[in-house]
């Protein structure tokens, strides 16, 4: 005789969580709750994390995977600020004018603070540099050798026009200054005044000739002397020049020096102030304001002075000079402690990689490199970048750049459209930063692993994988440091305390939502969301305290606000416009059970399960794959039954039967395949002719030897027949027949172990096909003998029978068949 099924008692329905032995009565009793220096139940992602920070080689990126509500944003946050607060803290980043090449502004990488003390630097330097200019403008010194320089070209001036002068009036001309030029006219001998008109009239032709010749050489003369006057005032220019510069010089050289000295231990900078140096001595007059409160005569001298020399700045071309010497600190680590770590929660292209902005004025846009504003690879140089996968890789161009950036160790500042060449606006071009930074890119296991096939290049930046687990067993170990991580958390949320009864029933809300008895959620959003919903329904009820009530309220009011779909396909069973049947008896006819899943929600619903049967060859027809509305796994489970028939009742006889299988009423798409004993129980009821009591509902899949095997959902699937049948009204005789594997994974509703406790509903765990035959039909199985063949009055017996009857039929069809067509051969003949 076959082993028979167990029926299952109330203890065996829910397993609860013991914590006796932690010897607390609320989580107000536990002290030090520092948050804990390594992960719960993550022993796997630990170490893998461990060593991808430890190891400082190219590649070595880590990529973090587990299901969303892990916890591996709050793991990996935690962790990396522990560790980066051991490290070294990074550099500061600036950049400032190249003042050979203004597209491209230079990189200057300064130790933590000089940044920013170098900026401040930088503003005074300009300040006292114009004040000091200013001072030396104004001094009498400045002004009467500046004067000397102007009179020098005077003079110059005053004696070539002296020269000429005497020379026309040897030939007996005076110089005549017209509107067009040097003129020159002809004097009297005696009173060297020059002739009239008329006076000239009466002269002879050889006198004017003679008079015209002398005109056209003076004028030759003074022609010369036109000419070198541009010539003198470049060399005034250049004296001016000099001298400016020599005054700059004398008042900047000091100033520059001084923090020259101060930065000595930074060339990059020395060389930069040299730079500045340089370009000031050219272009200083641009940081001076106007001379507004200079003398009028002052300022007319400075007026007729100011070509080539030092000419004031009207305020905004100042403001715009000004610029030109600022520090951009891009990263500033002047207050930082440790390596930095940042988490960007847009990584959109530009917050990453950094930007350019652009001001718009007079309707064009310009820029500086003032206005290079950093993105999250720069904060996170030196230290630790954390990413949400999915949003990296939604976001245009943003996985490419961080490809490129993590291959070639350098951060280059590139605005999309001039990459692609989308726009033509001529914008800077910064100094590459070298960068050196480990990203952690968080996401789900599907992304890591389409990466994983697809990228070629992901596995050689993301070698390190930090797998993250939704679960660990209920030992004794594991539940004193999980409680502690509750009283953690309630404390961190100002919660109220939680009784001893209450932290239980959250871990046992856990293990159900994981369908396994044996282990403790690691889903940590959803433990602190039903602590926060139950620290609301305790002060909502005036309590100080959390019990398990509040717990199971809270348990209550979500799966409230989540069930109405499953309301409405319930009230169709009840109203029979979905017909299930919980009493009595039919042939080939059972109450397959399945799960659907909505969103975080889920609930049982029991389909009714049909076959029937004929002569034919063999085959097992799922109806809903011949429409295509079942899955391929169910595609499998369904073609598994024709193994069994064959291995289990023909092997003496073909398999000479046709049957169809069907989930009635099914308008929706059917996969898995723990409905595949059902489909048995149904097929070997139609073929044996025996009904299956309807009483029962069935969950489990089948192997080809006939074996039931564990299937997932079975709290659901059991609360959503007893459901039905609580509608229905209970009998007595109602019950799920589901896989004995899946005891241990039973977390039963309250609702039920009761009605179980009292006899009116019935969880029968079964093996094998046969016990669950015996269970739905009442009849035995029945046990093979040495020659195979079942006991007639078996329910194994009768499939046999039957299976033996289509076969024999079959064989006298096609004897008849091929006699008709040797009777109609030979009338042919």
């Amino acid at each position: 005789m076959p082993e028979s099924g167990l029926e299952l008692k109330p203890g065996q329905l829910y397993q609860k969580c013991q914590l006796d032995e932690l010897e607390f009565d609320t989580t107000d009793d536990f002290e030090n709750l520092a948050e804990s220096a390594h992960f719960i139940g993550q022993p796997r992602a630990e170490q893998a994390l461990d060593f991808g920070i430890g190891i400082e080689r190219e590649g070595y990126n880590i990529f973090a995977l587990g299901d969303q509500g892990a916890g591996k944003h709050t793991f990996i946050r935690d962790l990396l600020h522990r560790r980066a607060k051991k490290e070294k803290t990074p550099k500061d980043i600036c950049y400032v004018t190249n003042f050979e090449k203004q597209h491209a502004p230079r990189l200057l990488i300064l130790k933590a603070g000089k940044g920013k003390a170098l900026a401040e630097d930088m503003k005074r330097l300009i300040e006292d540099i114009r004040n000091a200019m200013q001072g030396a403008l104004e001094n009498e010194e400045y002004q009467n050798r500046a004067q000397s320089i102007m009179e020098e070209m005077h003079e110059k001036q005053k004696q070539a026009f002296e020269e000429l002068r005497q020379k026309a009036r040897k030939r007996g001309l005076e110089p005549v200054p017209t509107p067009g030029g040097m003129a020159f006219a002809a004097t009297k001998d005696e009173t060297k005044e020059p002739l009239s008109s008329e006076e000239y009239e009466k002269l002879s032709d050889e006198e004017k000739k003679g008079i015209e010749d002398k005109i056209e050489e003076m004028q030759k003369e003074a022609h010369r002397i036109a000419q070198n006057m541009p010539k003198w005032q470049r060399e005034i220019r250049v004296k001016q020049k000099a001298f400016n510069h020599e005054v700059t010089e004398f008042a900047i050289d000091p100033l520059i020096n001084e923090l020259k000295e101060k930065y000595a231990d930074h060339e990059a900078v020395c060389d930069y102030l040299q730079d500045v140096r340089n370009d000031l001595i050219e272009n200083v007059r641009t940081l001076l304001p106007g001379l507004q409160q200079q003398a009028p005569q002052q300022q007319a001298q400075h007026a007729s002075h100011s070509q080539g020399g030092m000419e004031p700045a009207s305020s905004g071309a100042m403001e715009q000079a000004e610029r030109r010497y600022h520090v951009n600190v891009l990263v500033d680590h002047s207050k930082s402690e440790g390596a930095p770590v940042v988490y960007e929660m847009n990584p959109t292209y530009q917050n990453l990689f950094g930007r350019v902005e652009h001001l718009a004025q007079m309707g064009a846009l310009i820029t500086d490199f003032t206005m290079i504003r950093a993105g999250a690879m720069h904060r996170a140089n030196g230290g630790y970048l954390i990413l949400d996968a999915i949003r990296v890789l939604t976001e245009p161009f943003v996985w490419d750049g961080l490809k490129r950036s993590l291959r070639s160790g350098k951060l280059k500042i590139e605005s999309i459209g001039q990459m692609y060449s989308l726009i033509s606006t001529v914008s800077l071009e910064p100094e590459a930063l070298p960068v050196k930074v480990k990203v952690v890119l968080i996401g789900i296991p599907h992304f890591y692993y389409l990466l994983r096939y697809y990228d070629p290049d992901f596995g050689q930046l993301f070698k390190v994988q930090a797998d993250f687990a939704l679960q660990m067993d209920k030992s004794r170990e594991n539940l004193s440091e999980f409680v502690r991580l509750i009283a953690g958390a309630i404390h961190k949320e100002n919660l109220l305390p939680f009784k001893q009864e209450a932290v239980a029933r959250v871990i046992e809300r856990g293990s159900r939502l994981l369908g396994d008895s044996k282990k403790i959620s690691l889903h940590m959003e959803e433990v602190s969301n039903l602590l926060n919903e139950a620290d609301y329904w305790a002060r909502k009820n005036g309590a100080s305290i959390v019990e398990a009530g509040h717990v199971q309220k809270a348990i209550d009011s979500w799966i409230h606000r989540s069930d109405r779909l499953r309301e409405l396909m319930q009230e169709q069973i009840e109203r029979d416009i979905v017909m299930i049947d919980t009493e009595g008896s039919h042939v080939g006819q059972v109450n397959g059970l399945s799960v659907i899943s909505l969103g975080d929600f889920a609930f049982g619903r029991p389909s009714r399960i049909t076959a029937r049967i004929r002569l034919g060859k063999g085959e097992v027809v799922d109806i809903e794959r011949e429409v295509a509305m079942g899955g391929p796994i169910h595609s499998k489970g369904v073609l598994i039954l024709s193994g069994f028939l064959g291995g289990r009742y023909s092997l003496e006889n073909p398999l000479s039967l046709s049957a169809s299988l069907v989930f009635e009423q099914s308008y929706g798409g059917v996969e898995g395949d723990s409905a595949s004993s059902a489909e048995l129980y149904a097929l070997l009821s139609a073929i044996a002719d025996v009904p299956v009591r309807q009483s029962l509902a069935i969950t489990g899949s089948v192997n080809q030897h006939g074996r039931i095997q564990p299937i997932g959902g079975v709290n659901e699937k059991i609360e959503g027949f007893f459901d039905i049948c609580v509608a229905k009204g209970l009998t007595g005789e109602q019950g799920v027949l589901i896989p004995e594997s899946n005891i241990q994974h039973l977390m039963l509703r309250q609702d039920v172990i009761d009605a179980v406790e009292a006899g009116k509903f019935h969880i029968h765990a079964v093996k094998t096909i046969d016990q669950g035959l015996e269970i739905l039909t009442g009849m035995t199985a029945g046990e093979p003998d040495d020659t195979g063949a079942y006991p007639e009055e078996s329910i194994n017996g009768k499939v046999q029978q039957r299976l033996k009857e289509f076969a024999d039929r079959r064989k006298r069809f096609a004897r008849e068949a091929s006699e008709s067509k040797k009777d109609d051969f030979e009338s042919g003949h």
